[in-house]
């Protein structure tokens, strides 16, 4: 598992103490709550419902998907684009609540911790995570067997039929949105520092492209180091979704070695 980062580590604590808090402290949970219709009211509850829970076992399943899959998220986004995702997210479900089920009040981390959760599973989907050290899941399967766990402890039955539902699919929609552009923006910055080193440099060509791409598609990731294969992984599935255009001249090099070694 990757060493606990920084946020990870500060956003635990704060949900843990908030729970506790608002347990114990009447007037905390009410004042504090998100209710969609009321929000540009309480402008504040955008942010302060995320650290509201439930119960225990809400609190519990938001709080093992972030520390199973924040901390190597925050090493590859850094602290900064961490907390962007971790806010952004719990915003969009915040704004789904309002949009699909605004009479119903909303509290929670599950947006934002979904956000999460989707970021790993588009990163490394293939990655294998070892359930009491013993049985091997990969992590797409345990993001979704977490999704699940979640999406049925997260639903309160008293608050009426899909509430939390939507604030759900508001974070992963807003989670995907956002690393969609963060990768976007950083590999349009990439492209415009190449072009200024490569200012004659043409394209590949379709052709040229496809062969690349076929050729790439060859290298058997499991004969390579865990570091290089990842990377590779990386940029195949940047290649299945955005084409091998995207690749800036140093990945497009990086596949050309793997696929000679």
């Amino acid at each position: 598992m990757f060493p606990m980062t920084m946020w990870v580590k500060r956003l635990l604590i704060a949900n843990i103490a908030m729970f506790f808090v608002a347990t114990s402290v009447p007037g905390v949970y009410r004042g504090l709550t998100l209710y969609p219709t009321l929000m540009f009211f309480r402008p504040w509850s955008i942010v302060s419902y995320m650290f509201l829970h439930a119960g225990l076992s809400h609190l519990f399943f938001n709080m093992i998907g972030l520390y199973f899959f924040g901390p190597r998220l925050e090493n590859r986004l850094g602290p900064k684009g961490f907390l962007w995702l971790y806010f952004i997210s719990g915003a969009g479900a915040a704004l789904f609540s309002l949009l699909f089920a605004r009479h119903y009040p909303v509290v929670g981390a599950s947006g934002a911790v979904y956000g999460v959760l989707i970021g790993f599973a588009m990163y490394w989907p293939r990655e294998r995570i070892y359930l009491w050290m013993i049985i091997p899941v990969e992590a797409w399967l345990l993001a979704a067997l977490l999704v699940g766990g979640s999406l049925y402890a997260g639903i309160n039955p008293s608050a009426g039929s899909n509430t939390a539902h939507f604030a759900h699919l508001g974070g992963l929609a807003f989670g995907f949105g956002f690393l969609k552009w963060w990768d976007w923006q950083k590999g349009s910055t990439q492209r415009a520092f190449q072009k200024q080193l490569h200012p004659d440099a043409s394209p590949t060509g379709m052709v040229g492209d496809r062969l690349a791409t076929a050729r790439w598609k060859g290298i058997s990731v499991e004969n390579l180091h865990e570091l290089n294969r990842e990377e590779v992984e990386r940029l195949l599935t940047k290649v299945d979704g955005e084409g091998p255009a995207s690749l800036t001249p140093p990945e497009r090099q990086f596949l050309d070695r793997m696929s000679s070694g």
